[in-house]
């Protein structure tokens, strides 16, 4: 770590370990960093303790007591100036806290961030708004799903539209804001450029208010069997999860209503909880984690879990789907399902089993 400092490339080096933070710095710091110092959202591990600095850099800087030190050092070397590197020193274990010390942590990182903000005039009203979004979206990430997962090392991932439900969510939100038209015209045009398609059918919700997305989120009819299939699966030691095309904002809402454990999805932007027309691709779904000019893909977040670098790593994972777009990921499980298939392709690989329903699946042997 003093190897930067010394060879004159930086003033302030981080320790980078492990695949992601905690809770607090996944929902708490990293999401206030993205809105009050984006310069700083790509650090790893904002509240790890350990660092290196020159001994000149650290007399000029605050030194927090409590929980906010970590953040604090960070924050104020940046705005002094200084030049601010991570080293990747392999990985840490660290025991789980209790939620009352959780509480108290992510109250005083939040209270120095603020602090901070408001000295370089950067605290504004609105940004409070965007902040809990920020925070609300950090759920839908890998790094944050994978620190969740217990001693869990088997998982579902489960096809939203058309899987779980008869309807697709942008289909019902077109026909509630009255947007139908424009929406076919865009399916049509860009069939087969599913990042373009996607940014372009975001852009028809423009200026429609979070409500009204939850409002059909809330509303579309769920498949008979798919609670208990999420039940059954969790009491035999699965996470289960999410993975979708469609937006958080309504793969959140049915995560929860199907007690499903988490969901990896695209993410609209809201600013005071109108939608701006603005899609952000989840990282998860392009390969090496990097945008590149590759088209997103389910398939490489179906990689994520597949990775032996997961400690410990998974040894079953479940797919269902039913749509050709899902083809790549099925492919890739150690069990995969089929229902309502929208092709007939899907059947052609001998891997891929038909299942008439959720009702029916919840019969296949699992293996505990």
């Amino acid at each position: 770590m003093v190897a930067p400092l010394i060879a004159g490339d930086a003033d302030f080096v981080k320790a980078k370990f492990g695949r992601g933070g905690g809770r607090v710095t996944e929902l708490t710091a990293k999401p206030m960093l993205k809105v009050f110092f984006l310069e700083l959202a790509g650090i790893s591990q904002p509240l790890g303790g350990v660092i290196a600095a020159k001994a000149s850099l650290l007399k000029k800087l605050t030194f927090e007591s409590g929980y906010g030190v970590d953040i604090g050092l960070l924050i104020d070397a940046h705005l002094k100036g200084a030049r601010i590197c991570e080293v990747d020193i392999g990985s840490l274990e660290h025991d789980s806290q209790p939620l009352v010390d959780l509480t108290t942590m992510a109250n005083e990182v939040a209270r120095v961030i603020h602090h901070y903000s408001r000295h370089a005039g950067r605290l504004h009203v609105e940004q409070i708004s965007e902040m809990h979004e920020e925070q609300r979206l950090a759920s839908a990430s890998f790094d944050y799903i994978i620190n969740r997962r217990k001693d869990r090392r088997k998982v579902v991932l489960l096809d939203m539209d058309g899987t779980i439900t008869p309807n697709q969510f942008i289909q019902d939100l077109a026909s509630f804001t009255h947007t139908e038209e424009a929406l076919a015209v865009i399916l049509d045009l860009y069939q087969n450029d599913a990042g373009t398609r996607e940014q372009k059918v975001a852009e028809i919700f423009k200026f429609t208010h979070r409500t009204q997305f939850e409002k059909v989120a809330m509303s579309m009819p769920i498949k008979l069997g798919v609670v208990e299939f999420v039940n059954q699966m969790k009491r035999n030691g699965f996470m289960v999860g999410l993975i979708s095309d469609s937006y958080f904002i309504a793969a959140e809402i049915m995560h929860k209503r199907i007690f499903a454990d988490f969901a990896i999805v695209h993410t609209l932007k809201f600013r005071n909880d109108v939608c701006s027309g603005e899609l952000n691709l989840n990282k998860d779904f392009y390969p090496d984690r990097s945008h590149g000019n590759l088209q997103p893909c389910k398939s490489n977040v179906i990689k994520q879990f597949l990775s032996k670098n997961n400690k410990p790593s998974f040894t079953e994972v479940w797919a269902i789907g039913d749509q050709l777009n899902d083809l790549d990921m099925l492919l890739l499980a150690d069990k995969v399902f089929v229902i309502d298939p929208k092709s007939p392709g899907l059947l052609k690989h001998k891997h891929i089993k038909h299942a008439s329903s959720f009702e029916d699946l919840s019969q296949v042997d699992v293996i505990v």
